[in-house]
């Protein structure tokens, strides 16, 4: 490695563009404020994380002086942000929407754990074979 791909020269950003950063940061947070106001269904998420990948890039970029250094940084570090946006909204649409394909069923995993036997013993219909919560209202 030569003496010139090592070495870095320090750069000084002028305060006038940390500020506008800033000021970009705060109308982001803003909109998320704004936004979580309003109800967009299923791609709430999406709108959150492009909020949150926008202001994370801001920072990185402009605050931590990514923009200025060697440009492979940047690639690896933009690319790895748009990855996580990616996979955290599908993972999310997943989870959202799960119960359209399996009916969830709620009942214990064990129905005779330790943990039922303070509780009233819970009844249980032989011909149906869900498991019924007892009626604590009483």
């Amino acid at each position: 490695m030569n003496k010139e791909a090592t070495h870095t020269v320090p750069h000084i950003l002028p305060m006038k563009l940390y500020l506008g950063v800033g000021a970009a940061l705060i109308v982001l947070t803003a909109i998320t404020v704004t936004v979580s106001f309003f109800n967009f269904g299923p791609y709430n998420l999406v709108v959150a994380m492009l909020v949150a990948a926008t202001k994370a890039s801001l920072v990185a970029l402009f605050f931590m002086h990514l923009k200025y250094d060697n440009k492979i940084y940047l690639v690896i570090f933009l690319t790895s942000v748009v990855f996580l946006a990616v996979f955290i909204v599908l993972t999310m649409f997943d989870t959202l929407r799960r119960d359209d394909i399996d009916e969830l069923k709620a009942e214990p995993i064990r129905r005779e754990a330790i943990i039922y036997d303070s509780v009233q013993a819970p009844k249980h219909d032989t011909a149906d074979s869900t498991f019924k919560v007892p009626d604590t209202t009483e």
